[in-house]
């Protein structure tokens, strides 16, 4: 017993100092399924042994206390945190629960939406008018941030009651999330670093960073944002659902987060949307690190209650973690198809985001000194979405000493030539354009699902290849015969003769395609298309110089010259890279091999897509976004990432995101999957 009592008393100690790294520093050392973790495990003993927990533990609390800085406002009904599931077991005996305690044979109706990654806040608005705003802090108590609140432009300073609508309560509070969007964390982030600020570990963080500042001009200039998802205390309005309850709101100005909120009537309906939701997560422009269900009818809500810390009739379905913490064992250096050296860390093993993870990016020297970063060192690494995992800091407290600061080798780590660094540029490259490393990578580009697509020409056969000497260049692999491939380790009969019909097959491609599989530095997929298209001739795009690709626009915009999106650092690209005898002969083997470039799209006259702007959100079920987009591009349309004045058209699949609520603002047309499917048979009549 003595020894249980010893782990419940560590348990507590690591957990408050968690607490206050987290939530009044601002500054975690582990992630939060680490934290989860040890709050589970002394939830478990507290329970296995009732008689050790006391009043003080942190399971009897919600968070830490607010620090002194700020004024503290005390909440009227308390901000209890949600109970965590980590299994579908775990939401379906919630569901239990909930059926048994309300003495219901069927399931309730529930709301399901996504779980924002950011601080959580109250909104006390008296007749209408905004008069305080807090953080949770601890659950009873927050620290007053009104004057940060009133800079989010999503907030609204006063309600305005539409016509028929709901009138406004005498007093009403309102619960939300203030967060900041990926690509503002990551430019806000790209600023600080410029002035040799400390960066944040995520856009959790920057966001509860920005809010809590003590100069409100300071959270002006941050790109905050806020979603409302419930309520406290109403004055003199009630509501029957949950969902009933979110509408309004939108109506009296919040903003929520309608296009996701789902009514489920089944536990199954639940759990199939939480998955949903967790494998859409990286196409979500905001972290969400989880989905809330909530029973939907409010009277429902009332008799169940709440617990010592968290509400029964709500629940927190927690995606696999983002974020975790390890260990870097060493760190080497990988050599790219472009000659770029990329410090790479080699970790313990760690599961983040459902993947095991053992290397990280480092991406260069610049960000190692910037992060402080050594071999040896415990680390947060991060993975979002297909991102390559990277290491987000070091956990400098834990350092013991034994650390070895890492530099960068003057000599490429594969062939020996002296490394190069341009001017302007933070990386190191390998100018030997012979390296075996460079010829790896261009190979591997050159045969890619979105350059020529050779099926079944991997990794393994790949390197096979070259170290048996029968491939130098991309141009070679259409010289390979069968007696070559049959030679080759794991290749049989069949396998030898159906990679030769790939390499046959590839040979049919279109001049995009092409341009974008010789891997010339700057020029992806969009630019590739973009030269294609304005050239549509492979001899001229040899001959083209920088005036004739760099898009200039003339006083009157009638006469605009070069090709929109193309600036000096592409077109220098695109000339050098024919300018050189070496690459023009690759070039020349590979059209006397056989490559035919078939039609990039229809003439622009006929197609009422060209020339337009679309931006896609939602799965679509008829075919997956690269496709979507692919077809957009080949009848002269273009498709960008965001919602602007510019979009002609949003195409919305299932499950859209904020985009359809931007596009709806902006009065931008928006187009069902069968709609865009017409347009596009409209396009080849």
């Amino acid at each position: 017993m003595e020894d249980i009592a010893a782990e419940i008393k560590e348990l507590k100690e690591k957990i408050r100092y968690h607490n206050r790294r987290y939530y009044v520093l601002d500054d975690p050392e582990i992630s939060d399924a680490e934290y989860d973790r040890l709050f589970r495990k002394l939830l478990d003993l507290e329970k296995t042994h009732p008689d050790l927990a006391t009043l003080d533990s942190p399971t009897q609390r919600v968070g830490e206390k607010p620090r002194e800085t700020f004024t503290q406002v005390r909440h009227r009904v308390p901000m209890l945190s949600l109970e965590n599931s980590f299994s579908d077991q775990d939401v379906r005996d919630f569901d239990t629960r909930i059926r048994k305690f309300l003495k219901m044979d069927s399931s309730p109706d529930y709301t399901v939406e996504p779980k924002i990654d950011g601080l959580a806040v109250e909104l006390v608005y008296e007749n209408g008018v905004l008069t305080v705003a807090s953080t949770r802090g601890d659950g009873y108590t927050g620290e007053n941030v009104t004057s940060n609140i009133k800079t989010i432009l999503t907030v609204p300073l006063k309600l305005t009651r539409p016509k028929h609508g709901v009138p406004i309560p005498d007093l009403l509070e309102v619960r939300g999330e203030v967060y900041m969007e990926i690509e503002a964390f990551k430019s806000l982030n790209k600023e600080r670093s410029a002035k040799n600020l400390s960066v944040f570990a995520n856009p959790r963080n920057a966001a509860a960073g920005s809010l809590r500042q003590l100069d409100q001009r300071v959270t002006a200039k941050r790109p905050l944002n806020m979603f409302c998802y419930g309520t406290g205390l109403i004055r003199n309005v009630e509501f029957e659902t949950q969902y009933d309850l979110m509408i309004t709101l939108q109506t009296w100005g919040f903003r929520i987060n309608r296009p996701h909120i789902k009514i489920c009537h089944t536990v199954d309906e639940v759990i199939d949307y939480c998955h949903f939701l967790e494998e859409s997560r990286s196409r979500f422009p905001y972290e969400i690190d989880g989905a809330v269900i909530k029973v939907n009818r409010l009277d429902l809500q009332n008799k169940l209650g709440e617990k010592s810390r968290s509400p029964r009739w709500a629940f927190a379905y927690k995606f696999a973690p983002s974020q975790e913490t390890t260990r870097i064992i060493k760190i080497d250096v990988q050599v790219g198809r472009t000659g770029a050296l990329t410090p790479v860390a080699h970790l313990e093993p760690v599961e983040v985001g459902g993947v095991l993870v053992r290397r990280a990016t480092l991406h260069n020297q610049e960000e190692i000194t910037r992060k402080d970063i050594r071999e040896g060192d415990t680390v947060v690494v991060q993975r979002a979405g297909d991102v390559i995992p990277e290491v987000v800091k070091p956990i400098k407290s834990k350092r013991t000493g034994k650390e070895k600061p890492f530099v960068m080798p003057t000599h490429c780590p594969v062939c020996g030539t002296a490394v190069e660094k341009k001017d302007g540029e933070v990386v190191l490259r390998c100018p030997n354009v012979s390296c075996p490393a460079q010829l790896r990578g261009s190979l591997k580009h050159f045969v890619s699902k979105g350059a020529m697509d050779i099926d079944g020409l991997g990794d393994k056969i790949l390197a096979q290849l070259i170290d048996r000497g029968l491939v130098k260049n991309e141009a070679d692999i259409y010289f390979l015969g069968f007696e070559d491939l049959i030679k080759l380790d794991k290749i049989e009969k069949k396998s030898a003769e159906n990679l030769l019909s790939s390499i046959e097959k590839s040979k049919k491609t279109t001049l995009s395609r092409f341009l974008y599989a010789l891997g010339i530095r700057h020029v992806g997929e969009h630019i590739a298309s973009l030269v294609a298209k304005h050239f549509g001739d492979l001899e001229l795009i040899r001959k083209a110089t920088e005036d004739d690709l760099v898009f200039r626009k003339s006083a009157n915009g009638q006469t605009n010259t070069g090709i929109k999106g193309i600036g000096k650092e592409i077109a220098a690209s695109i000339v050098s890279y024919f300018e050189n005898d070496e690459n023009n002969k690759i070039v020349d083997r590979l059209l006397q091999a056989g490559i035919i470039f078939e039609p990039e799209s229809v003439p622009a006259g006929r197609s009422p897509i060209s020339g337009k702007s679309f931006v896609l959100t939602g799965t679509l079920s008829s075919m997956k976004r690269s496709e979507a987009r692919e077809r957009i591009q080949e009848r002269g349309g273009k498709v960008s990432s965001s919602v602007s004045n510019r979009t002609d058209y949003l195409v919305v699949g299932e499950t859209p995101g904020s985009k359809l609520e931007k596009a709806r603002e902006l009065g931008t047309t928006i187009l069902s999957e069968a709609d865009f499917l017409k347009l596009l048979e409209v396009n080849n009549a």
